[in-house]
């Protein structure tokens, strides 16, 4: 697996969860009146969710499972080779729903849940960094 790759897209990540922690409004309101708060929390959410999917990718291309069709099928794979826990396979396709909506839909954002998933569900996008980097050993 390679590493240096696997780590230069952590680091990405980290960046990305840190400008949505130093950008996100303390409440929600704050941030659906905001243009520049939206677009920075939301294009690195999007940008954490895309990471994780590359991630997962790399890590199941070093496996004999076949590719996923989805990237939501891709933290699927991830849990059945035992590298994530179920209960964090169904948050990050969440995030994975939540980047569809976002790519896709843009005018029709909730910034209310974008609010939420900043402030309550950055540990996700940790957690899954973590439970990568274990594989290294």
């Amino acid at each position: 697996m390679d590493w240096s790759l696997i780590e230069q897209k952590l680091e990405s990540l980290r960046r990305a969860i840190g400008r949505v922690e130093g950008r996100c409004p303390e409440v929600a309101v704050t941030l659906a009146r905001d243009y520049d708060a939206q677009d920075i929390v939301s294009l690195n959410l999007t940008r954490a969710v895309q990471l994780c999917v590359d991630i997962a990718n790399h890590v199941l291309s070093e496996s004999d499972l076949p590719s996923p069709v989805t990237m939501g099928q891709s933290f699927e794979l991830l849990e059945e080779l035992g590298v994530i826990g179920p209960e964090l396979c169904v948050r990050m396709k969440k995030a994975v729903g939540f980047r569809n909506l976002t790519v896709h839909n843009y005018d029709a954002i909730d910034w209310a849940i974008v609010h939420a998933i900043a402030r309550h569900h950055l540990v996700d996008f940790k957690a899954f960094a973590e439970e990568v980097l274990l594989l290294r050993g």
